[in-house]
């Protein structure tokens, strides 16, 4: 294949008055490229991108090469490329500490006496403040208020903290509390499907992608949006102009024909088309969907589908643009010239889908006819385990004795100061809540209608059911509010508890403490009914075991039922005002009757109304002081923000890297090590070394928060890592949780602690794993935690992709057993290693997936073993950031010099 002149391929699109310039793939193939045009619309997104990024260096020709093959090999050839994402979406656990990291930078700038303000985010980049608000209050009209009053209460050091980086920053903008949750403001408002940027004079279009720091950032593809989730290391090197470094992806096609019956919603859809993909396995693939079904889908129910792609374990779940995008566009206020230049920009690009389009070359295909779509929940621990609703009854009663080990015929018990006992299966917790479904006015709307119905008739929630409604936007309670739904979901106990994720990342607050007493002084195994996207084990409320994940008008039957062991298909689920009994048939409501109100409901206007001041926020934001310029004047006292030490001390030119030379070994793990082992995500238990800082700094128990609300907070999270209380280190066996012993006094203590005392004897550290390594959820302060312990080096038989990279970011060297792992080496952690090779990296001996030889002395006999294993440093790019002492060092030194 011949050298592409990409520079050539460049084009002039006229849309109205106004003319474009962009990367013509038409163009490309004619240069070239050939059978470009058969690929799936989602691999021509990330062509277009190295495309116009090509420099021979990060992005070369043989990349463009590579991706042009894909047709014929259909990604089973394995080839890295640099993707460079056209923004950066962050919430707010994980958006905190990579503000705190650029406002470390500032400082550090300051400090090689460079200009400060240099530090801005180079690609535009938006944080929703979303997660932290709680269901304490709820079943009120003054819930709303009493929430939102209790979470500035609770946060108000993390909130004064943004809100100076709203100001301080270029590029980057902040969407107060209150306001909904990331992926839906993305959705209605953020989100353009096809993005602009001016290049002298030139405004140059291209396909909107992006990069978010939560998993679910997937909804996006929903609008024809390429992006997913990435840690917060990828995420602060893409906002500071980085590439990201991927695999070109494998694409499931995904072909969808026919329409929903009567009574099947869009939930009951993605639950489906869940089950179904994570059945084939597409974990870190694309998946892309086609076919005539798609044209019959709103974009609602299209990013309801996409929302789910961490479920079904892809990287996305992709949608071409097609009439549906722009006639959402055009509904949800976005500029008329922004929708004319999508239609024209997805026709010129073979990015555009209608009934007439041919269907690209996929990796494999799968097909759902959605007339065959019935009504389903998923659970009781995952969201992939559907179970259609005519059997979710038997289903649990299964579930009760195989899965959570409880006697069926368990009696019910008395709840302390009621007049109801409680039983396996009660529904204490019904929430509609964000992210899947509240993006979705039809099935809102539904829930709306279940409601009304059911106050109609006279019936009633049952009495120890948490109820609760969070929308994804302000604009859900604009429609509900006009078509008098609000009222009836009033009435039913759904009243507002605010616009934000609650009960799906486990912010449902607390139960009424007697329901919660009775069901842990019995080992009752409760249940939640929830329209979210998550319900592991442990996740919703530490009360309940069993959860469910349904449709909103679903939960709400449910809460009228209140047990998961009442078939809902057939038994009553209450009795009207005369005594006789009420059945799910006689509150549900048709599709005609939903569709009425959506159309008569749901207006640009609302859309229009509220975005216009989208980043302004409430009195409760606007009457926040913040300290501090240029620089942040940080409080020494804040126990949620801190600076982190990664700079101290730094220079224009990086250190030497040098060999790891007699380490000690601070922990010996087994296979599947995940994040949520590696970095602290839940409660902070006040035995720990991070309840025992929050306690010397003097915060109550009752208010430590979580780790992930003190993210900001290195303190706080380098003494959580390692801490998870399942993690089991195999030096000290007969411990669960994030403890290890000190060599060579034989001392057994936390990690945390343990790791502070080797850097008190000036020691280094190394980390011994067995296979995937750092799965799960690519959290950032599970590469920096390890660094801000001293471990310099981890090795493992594997690693998950992204913590791989995110442990280079940090400067820390991911090694690979070429052998069999640690376990033939009879390892007892008092050995002494040594690593042999990194010496050489300053001056450029060392090069990518280099091997290396690991010495082990073995304090007990005195002998020494060796073994080789392959540095996983995988490229160029990577070993610049290593020998940098990470990614943010590299970029700052270069923002210097510049």
């Amino acid at each position: 294949m011949p050298s592409i002149d990409t520079h050539a391929t460049r084009r002039d699109l006229a849309v109205g008055r106004k003319k474009y310039a962009y990367y013509s793939l038409a163009a490309a193939e004619e240069a070239g490229l050939t059978g470009i045009s058969r690929l799936p619309r989602s691999m021509k997104v990330l062509l277009e991108n190295l495309l116009r990024n090509e420099d021979g260096v990060s992005v070369t020709a043989e990349d463009l090469k590579a991706v042009a093959a894909w047709v014929e090999n259909k990604g089973s050839v394995e080839h890295e490329i640099a993707f460079r994402p056209a923004r950066v979406l962050m919430q707010d656990f994980t958006g905190v500490p990579a503000v705190v990291d650029l406002a470390a930078m500032r400082d550090a700038m300051t400090a090689l006496g460079a200009d400060p303000s240099r530090i801005n985010p180079l690609n535009p980049v938006d944080l929703v403040i979303d997660h932290s608000v709680m269901v304490d209050h709820y079943g009120t009209p003054e819930a709303f208020e009493a929430n939102v009053a209790r979470e500035y209460e609770r946060n108000i050091e993390r909130y004064k903290f943004l809100r100076w980086g709203s100001s301080a920053f270029n590029n980057f903008r902040v969407v107060p509390p209150g306001t909904g949750i990331c992926h839906q403001v993305n959705l209605e408002h953020l989100a353009q499907t096809v993005w602009t940027a001016e290049e002298g004079k030139k405004t140059v279009a291209y396909p909107d992608t992006v990069v978010g720091t939560d998993s679910h950032t997937t909804m996006i593809n929903g609008l024809s949006v390429l992006g997913w989730g990435v840690g917060g290391i990828e995420a602060e090197a893409a906002m500071l102009g980085q590439p990201i470094p991927m695999l070109i992806p494998e694409v499931v096609g995904f072909k969808l024909t026919g329409r929903l019956p009567e009574g099947a919603t869009a939930t009951d859809l993605v639950l489906t088309v869940t089950q179904m993909l994570r059945k084939r396995g597409v974990v870190g693939k694309f998946v892309e969907f086609f076919g005539p079904g798609v044209n019959v889908l709103t974009i609602e129910d299209q990013a309801t589908i996409a929302n789910m792609a961490p479920e079904y374990g892809a990287t996305c779940g992709f949608f071409p643009v097609s009439q549906a995008t722009l006639d959402y566009l055009t509904a949800t206020g976005r500029d008329k010239s922004r929708v004319a230049l999508v239609k024209a920009y997805a026709e010129a690009q073979g990015l555009w889908i209608d009934e007439s389009s041919e269907d690209p070359v996929f990796t494999d295909v799968l097909e759902l006819d959605m007339a065959e779509v019935v009504p389903s929940l998923a659970g009781p621990k995952r969201p992939q385990d559907r179970v259609e609703l005519t059997n979710a009854a038997p289903a649990f009663q299964t579930a009760l004795g195989e899965v959570f080990s409880r006697d069926a015929d368990a009696p019910r018990v008395a709840v302390e100061g009621e007049k109801f006992d409680l039983g396996d299966g009660d529904v204490v917790i019904a929430a509609i809540t964000s992210c899947t479904n509240t993006s979705n006015p039809s099935v809102l709307i539904a829930a709306g209608l279940v409601a009304r119905k059911a106050k109609k008739l006279g019936l009633s929630v049952k009495p120890w059911v948490k109820t609760s409604l969070a929308p994804g936007s302000q604009v859900v309670t604009d429609y509900l509010t006009a078509a008098g739904l609000q009222d009836d979901l009033n009435a039913m106990g759904f009243n507002l508890v605010g616009y934000g994720c609650t009960t799906c990342i486990g912010n449902s607050g607390p139960l009424d403490p007697a329901i919660s007493k009775a069901i842990n002084d019995n080992g009752l195994v409760a249940t939640s009914v929830l329209s979210g996207n998550r319900n592991f084990e442990g996740r919703v409320n530490p009360d309940v075991q069993a959860n469910y994940l349904a449709s909103p008008p679903l939960v709400v039957a449910y809460a009228l039922a209140g047990s998961m062991r009442i078939d809902i298909t057939k038994d009553p689920i209450g009795k009207d005002k005369k005594g006789k009994d009420v059945f799910l048939k006689d509150v549900w409501p048709t599709n005609q009757e939903i569709a009425d109100i959506q159309r008569k409901s749901v207006t640009p206007a609302m859309f229009a109304k509220r975005y216009a001041d989208v980043f302004k926020g409430d009195k409760h934001w606007q009457g926040i002081e913040t300290a501090g310029g240029q620089t942040y004047t940080w409080d020494d006292t804040s126990t949620y923000v801190q600076n982190p030490p990664y700079f101290e001390g730094m220079t224009m030119e990086p250190a030497a890297v040098t060999d790891v030379v007699e380490a000690r070994i601070l922990g010996i793990f087994g296979d599947s090590i995940t994040t949520d082992h590696i970095s602290p995500a839940g409660s902070i238990k006040k035995s720990s070394p991070a309840g025992a800082y929050l306690t010397d700094h003097g915060v109550d128990a009752l208010d430590f928060n979580s780790y992930g609300a003190r993210r900001g907070n290195h303190e706080v999270m380098m003494r959580g890592t390692f801490a998870n209380i399942r993690i089991r280190n195999k030096i000290t066996p007969e411990i669960e949780g994030g403890v290890t012993k000190h060599f060579p006094s034989g001392d057994t203590m936390s990690i945390y602690d343990a790791a502070m005392r080797y850097q008190s004897e000036g020691r280094p550290l190394v980390v011994f794993a067995g296979k995937e390594y750092g799965t799960g959820s690519s959290r950032d302060w599970a590469a920096k935690g390890t660094r801000l312990l001293g471990v310099r080096a981890v090795i493992a038989e594997s690693y998950e992709r992204i913590h791989r990279s995110n442990l280079i970011g940090m400067g820390v060297v991911p090694l690979q057993f070429k052998q069999d792992g640690w376990t033939r080496l009879g390892l007892t952690g008092e050995e002494i290693v040594t690593i042999r090779g990194l010496s050489d990296a300053n001056v450029g001996k060392l090069k990518p997936r280099q091997d290396l030889w690991v010495e082990l002395f073995r304090a007990a006999d005195g002998k020494m073993a060796r073994f080789p294993v392959r540095c996983r440093i995988d490229n160029a790019t990577e070993l610049e950031y290593f020998t940098a002492g990470g990614v943010m060092p590299y970029v700052l030194r270069n923002l210097a010099r510049d």
